[in-house]
């Protein structure tokens, strides 16, 4: 299973984070692959500087497109 996390502190959501959970809903939903994914939303992780901050199974994405969070998704 893959596990997504978006980081939805203030600094992370107001930097575009609100949309990249929308974006990644839209994402699996209609995506045709069998993917197996929690996706959560998560208070700040303290990486501010960084965000807006995606973790995909623990490891830590930051200032990522859409674009670029398709193709990490598709390479898992």
């Amino acid at each position: 299973m893959t596990v997504i996390k978006v980081c939805l502190g203030s600094s992370c959501y107001v930097r575009g984070n609100n949309k990249t959970l929308e974006f990644l809903q839209d994402y699996i939903a209609k995506s045709n692959k069998d993917l197996s994914v929690e996706l959560v939303g998560c208070r700040c992780t303290n990486l501010c500087q960084d965000g807006p901050n995606v973790f995909i199974n623990d490891k830590k994405y930051s200032n990522t497109t859409h674009e670029q969070l398709i193709k990490i998704l598709e390479a898992l």
